[in-house]
């Protein structure tokens, strides 16, 4: 198969650049998949962070992106054949893989990828590792029942994370963004609370919903370095910090007034802090929050499509960058389709 088709997979061969390249259909090893895509999302905070090229040089950001880059993190696909080792039921099952924008692609059937075990739309399905990350960072938040929660930053993250911090029974759970286009695609829930910084005060909002006892946990999704310390305002003593984004850029920060004084607790919750595994005492693996997501969507608990602002064909990649790059306000969830030849 290799040796006959040809694969188109898209490519930052450069900062600001977008290419879709014709490569071969990669050989299959041992202990491996080969999957034939059918829809991918785009990831508007880390692909377009590389693709801008606009990260400090001794970052973890320099680190990742290096060019020529390949990138997509969410792949739904049909299993079409299997390395040795790997057991041949799996094929022509739907999997979903961390694997890159591309029409085919191999990736160790491990514990890191998974068959999408309910009936439920690819379009819906194709957001599960961006699922992974939110519901790692509400369980490292130790978000409980009754809890007041705000979440700063309303892109895919912070819209993901206010859904699961309602399911896990917080209330009520703040959800503030400048943009009025995100503040409209949250859920009509009277327990979410709709805030534009611009238009009303947050402290003023804070004090008012949770009775003037302060916020338990804040959830930092904006990835601006800068805005960082002052969302700390309204948290209680003894309250909890995560930072679920990831900012690029340093932060100038207090640690006396913003940690120390009021005894905060400041968590990171990158998707890597996921176990690899699931063990008896941290059964919560990226592929078991993947299922549980899958369940969430086939049980009609959580919704997806509100949150799909593209649908488009893999062939306009280059022209979707592009406009990313210079405006992604109206931009949220953003659909590769794969299907068409």
């Amino acid at each position: 198969m290799s040796n006959q088709l040809t694969n188109p997979t898209i490519v930052f061969p450069a900062p600001k650049q977008v290419e879709i390249e014709c490569r071969r259909i990669p050989c299959i090893e041992p202990g491996q998949v080969l999957i034939k895509t059918r829809q991918t999302l785009i990831s508007i905070g880390t692909e377009l962070t590389v693709l801008s090229g606009e990260f400090p040089e001794d970052s973890r950001w320099a680190k990742y992106g290096k060019y020529p880059f390949l990138p997509g993190y969410n792949n739904i696909g049909e299993v079409m054949t299997v390395g040795k080792g790997v057991d041949r039921t799996l094929i022509g099952r739907t999997m979903a893989t961390c694997g890159s924008h591309a029409k085919y692609v191999t990736v160790p059937a491990g514990s890191l990828h998974m068959v999408v075990h309910r009936d439920i739309p690819d379009e819906q399905a194709v957001f599960f590792a961006i699922a992974e990350i939110v519901m790692n960072g509400v369980r490292r938040g130790l978000t409980q029942w009754g809890e007041a929660v705000a979440v700063y930053g309303l892109g895919l993250l912070g819209q993901l994370a206010v859904r699961f911090c309602r399911l896990c029974g917080c209330r009520p759970v703040l959800a503030i963004d400048p943009a009025e286009s995100r503040l409209e695609r949250l859920p009509p829930d009277p327990l979410i609370r709709r805030i534009n910084p611009s238009r009303e005060a947050i402290a003023d909002v804070v004090k008012a919903e949770t009775c003037g006892r302060g916020l338990d946990l804040v959830f930092e999704v904006t990835g601006s370095a800068d805005l960082i310390p002052g969302e700390f305002n309204g948290l209680r003593a003894q309250g909890r910090f995560v930072v679920l984004s990831s900012p690029r850029g340093r932060t100038s920060f207090d640690f006396h007034d913003l940690c120390n004084a009021p005894s905060f607790t400041i968590i990171g919750a990158h998707n890597a802090s996921h176990p690899p595994q699931a063990t008896p005492q941290c059964p919560w693996s990226p592929q078991r929050h993947a299922e549980l997501f899958f369940d969430l969507i086939a049980a009609g608990e959580i919704d997806m499509r509100p949150l799909i602002s593209h649908r488009v064909s893999y062939r306009q990649a280059p022209q979707v960058y592009e406009k990313l790059l210079r405006d992604r306000s109206d931009a949220m969830g953003i659909v590769l389709d794969w299907t068409s030849e």
